[in-house]
Parts: structure tokens; sequence; C-alpha cells
């Protein structure tokens, strides 16, 4: 079975829909109680937010200017996915305001309503009324001798490299002939020989079996997320705010990410103010989500593995207020920007960093996505036993992805609220196990495959974008006083030159 993502765009292309009607037909693959503008509370996504605010260390008084509306389900799925995204967004919005008011602005509301938080994390968008769709015909569910695996393959490389595994050629093999060989293999086997490759692959795992796996336990021994100061430095002020401006308003922040995560915190740090220079290497793939994760940067081109483009990092470096970047473990470290090393270079700096299963444990250094995540993680066994579906179920949205993007955004507020407070230099961690050990520990949806959907047609808007005209889901943050927007056009990587705007947005 291959994953669609979300299962609406497959519904879509189907039925022919690729015009800016598709909308319409996504309501209809999405499920809710259609309550997101009512001013129900959950109490359960204000717990969860008070969890998440003291694990930033931020004053719990600032706690009561959050407005949270709604409940789950909202979403087609046995767990609080609108919970999950409704907290994670609204933990990134309001530690944003809070840092807007250690620069010395009034507090302000921020109010989150679950269903517009939930089809945000849904991600759906149209470029010219055409919606892409964002799978390798590769990728997806594949049955083995004694189970399922799911390989990633949206990227050649990745693609190529596990039909090799496999004894295949990547000029003529169909994914029936894929099939065909899996059924020989045994899960595991496949997956820890992929795993030697450096390719992208997970072994389907019920909760039971994930538990008893010694990266569950180093997953479930750490906090949702860490903020660790690694150095002294002084404070490294930010431009004076006036009243009207959004609270990120000339925080400078560097994004080395290319998938879904790191991506959706970028464009978050955007909406609320940061200038945001999203960092591309030229010879690597991205992906048609970029069109949309891209709304508000600055987009650069630069090959780290050449002199003088570390040269124009370290200028960039030098100017920069926060560093994040979502490569494989170990590999921006080989090349000089480790988090210590960026400390060295730039004290004071905010440094992000983004994995698949943690900075602990024996998958510490393995990659890893969202889908990928849910199936080694109990996620999609659990998801179809709910559904009662024959076969392996995913998750509605890739909620693992965009809630830890919302919580790596978290992440930057927080620890730069500290940083002019305290001073020092600072590492926050965000891995998508840690996210998915999270939304198992909200419980379950008893009703969650059985309400009415909501319109997503209210949340939708139209941008111009360097990729023709855009349609997509807009902030669901609420700033009472200064609403979140997007200064700069969505624009292809390299558009612009590597350098900082000589004054902020």
């Amino acid at each position: 079975m291959r994953r669609c993502w979300p299962a609406c765009i497959d519904t879509c292309r189907r039925a022919g829909a690729h015009s800016v009607a598709v909308p319409a037909v996504v309501a209809e693959a999405l499920s809710g109680r259609g309550n997101g503008d009512s001013m129900v509370v959950s109490m359960h996504s204000q717990s969860l937010l008070s969890e998440i605010w003291s694990l930033g260390g931020l004053p719990p008084e600032a706690l009561g200017y959050a407005q949270l509306s709604g409940a789950d389900p909202v979403l087609h799925s046995s767990f609080a996915v609108g919970t999950a995204a409704q907290t994670s967004i609204a933990a990134a919005a309001l530690a944003a305001c809070e840092l807007g008011h250690v620069r010395g602005q009034d507090r302000q509301t921020v109010s989150v309503a679950m269903a517009h938080a939930a089809l945000e994390c849904v991600g759906w968008f149209s470029i010219n009324g055409q919606v892409l769709d964002p799978w390798d015909s590769f990728s997806g569910l594949y049955a083995c001798a004694d189970g399922w695996v799911r390989i990633h393959a949206n990227f050649a490389h990745h693609r190529d490299g596990a039909l090799a595994l496999l004894g295949l050629s990547s000029g003529t093999a169909q994914r029936d002939d894929a099939q065909r060989v899996l059924r020989s293999w045994k899960t595991l086997d496949f997956e820890a020989a992929a795993a030697e490759r450096g390719l992208v692959v997970a072994a389907l795992r019920s909760f039971e079996q994930w538990d008893a796996h010694p990266q569950a336990q180093a997953v479930a021994q750490q906090p949702l997320l860490t903020l660790e100061r690694i150095g002294d430095a002084p404070a490294l002020l930010l431009p004076s705010l006036r009243a009207d401006q959004r609270p990120l308003t000339g925080l400078r922040v560097l994004e080395l990410t290319r998938i879904v995560a790191g991506p959706v915190a970028g464009r978050t740090l955007a909406a609320l103010g940061a200038d945001v220079m999203l960092v591309n290497a030229p010879h690597l793939p991205n992906i048609g989500l970029i069109a949309e994760t891209s709304r508000g940067k600055l987009s650069c081109h630069l090959d780290l593995r050449l002199a003088d483009q570390r040269r124009a990092m370290d200028h960039l470096v030098a100017q920069a207020d926060v560093f994040m970047q979502g490569y494989r473990p170990g590999a921006l470290e080989a090349l000089g920007y480790g988090a210590q090393a960026l400390a060295e270079k730039r004290p004071g700096i905010v440094v992000v960093s983004l994995s698949a299963y943690g900075e602990h444990g024996p998958w510490a250094n393995r990659r890893g996505f969202d889908s990928l995540v849910q199936s080694a993680t109990g996620f999609n066994l659990a998801e179809a036993e709910a559904a009662g579906a024959a076969q392996p179920k995913a998750l509605p949205m890739q909620i693992l992805d965009h809630a830890s993007g919302y919580l790596m955004a978290f992440g930057v507020a927080a620890a730069k609220a500290r940083q002019l407070q305290d001073g020092g230099s600072w590492h926050v961690c965000v891995s998508l196990a840690q996210t998915a050990h999270w939304l198992r520990s909200m419980g379950r949806v008893e009703s969650g495959f059985g309400a009415t959907a909501p319109d997503p047609q209210p949340y939708l808007e139209t941008y111009a974008s360097g990729f023709g005209s855009l349609l997509a889901v807009r902030p669901s943050a609420q700033l009472a006083r200064t609403p979140a927007f997007w200064s700069r056009l969505s624009v292809p990587p390299g558009t612009h030159a590597p350098l900082w705007p000589a004054v902020s947005s």
C-alpha cells in the first residue's frame, strides 16, 4: 500500500481535480467536528502547552495570553493530531511574543483554533491550480516475508540505493519488481541492510515491539525538546521594536534544512517577523513542498565543500542570531558547523538541531523522515487496528514533521529570550521520535474516525510566488496586535545573494 500525502491528494488526482477547486475535495478526506471557530477551550491543549513552556524556561504568567479553541477529533485519526498541531503552533507563536516582551513590547494574546491548526499541518497547497504528487513511485509500504517495510525514495540517490540493495536496476525496475523481491526478505534484515548503506527504510513495528527497542528506551528518557547552554557569551542585542512590529523583527536566522520540519520552522519564524535565510547547496535535491514552505524567506546557494563558499557562510554566521539545521547527524560537524564550532565562531548564537531519532541511543545517527518514524514507532499498525484496516495506515498528515517544526520555532524564541536575559550560547535539540513519543502520550481518540469534516476554504489564501500562483493555508496563530504574515515571496533556491539585508523586514 502506498501512503498518500495527504491521502486527499490522490483522491483529487483520481477525480481529475487539478485546480483551485481541489480544497472542496480535500474537505471530504478530512474529518472533524467543524468546531474550529467555537470557543470551547481544550484543557488538554492548555496543559500540554504549559509543559512545553516549562521546557523553555519561560515565565508562567505569559501562558494566560494563550487562547485555544476546539477539540479532537478534527482529522480522521485515533490519535490527538489536532491537539499536537494546535499546541505546537501556539507554543511557537506565544514564545515569539514573549521574546517581543523581553525586547520591550507589551504581551499580546495568541489565539489558535484547532481546526485551522490541523489544516495548516496537512500542508496542502497548489501552484497555478495544480496539486503536485509529493511521492516518488517507489516510496511507500511493501510486504515482506514476515511483515511490512516502508521505503522513502523521494530523492533519487535513496531510490537508486534501495533498488540496488534489491538487485534491481533504477533504469528498468518497476514497483512490482521491488515488491516481488521484498517478499523474500525479512523486515528487520532489510531495515538493517538499508541502514548500513545510509538509506532511509523502516520496518513496521507495533507499539510493543518499539517499546522493547533500545532506541525507544533512549527516547523515553529524554524530554520533548532540550535547551542547553553550551558556552559563555554576552547578550547579543536585537534592534528595538515598535509596538506595531512583529515580535521577531530584526532576528536573523540561517536555515539549513530541506524536507518538512526545518522548512516549517523557518516559515513560522518568517511569518513572525524574522529575517530567514534559507541556505541550499546547489548539488542537493529539494522537494516540491519548498514552494509552500519558502514563504517569507530569502534563499541562497552555498556549497560548503568549497573554501570560498565556507567563507561566505562564515560571513553570514558572524551576523546571525540563529542557526537551524536538519541534515543527517554529523554532516555539518564534519564541515566545521557543529553547535560548539558555531558557538566559537559566533558567541551568543542559538543553534537548533533536528534529528530523526534523537541525540542518544543506537539510532542517534540514523537517517529518517516522518513517514518512516511513524512506521518504526508503531503508529501505522495502531492506526490500522483502530480503523479496522487490513493494511498499515498512516496518520492523516505528517504531524511529526509539522509539530517538530513548530517546536523548533518555539526553541528558537525561548532560547533567544534566555540569551538576551542571561547571555551564553544555546543549543536546542528536537527529534521526530521524541515528537512521536509526545503524541502517543496524549492517549487515543475513540471517535476519531467518525466525525464530519471542517471546511478548509476559509483558511486558504492566494500568494504570488517565484513558483507561480500559490494557494495555501494562512497562519493559524492569530496575534492580537501584530498579525503574522509573510513580507517576502516564496522563491526558488538560490534566488538571493548570501548577504543579510541592510534593513530587516
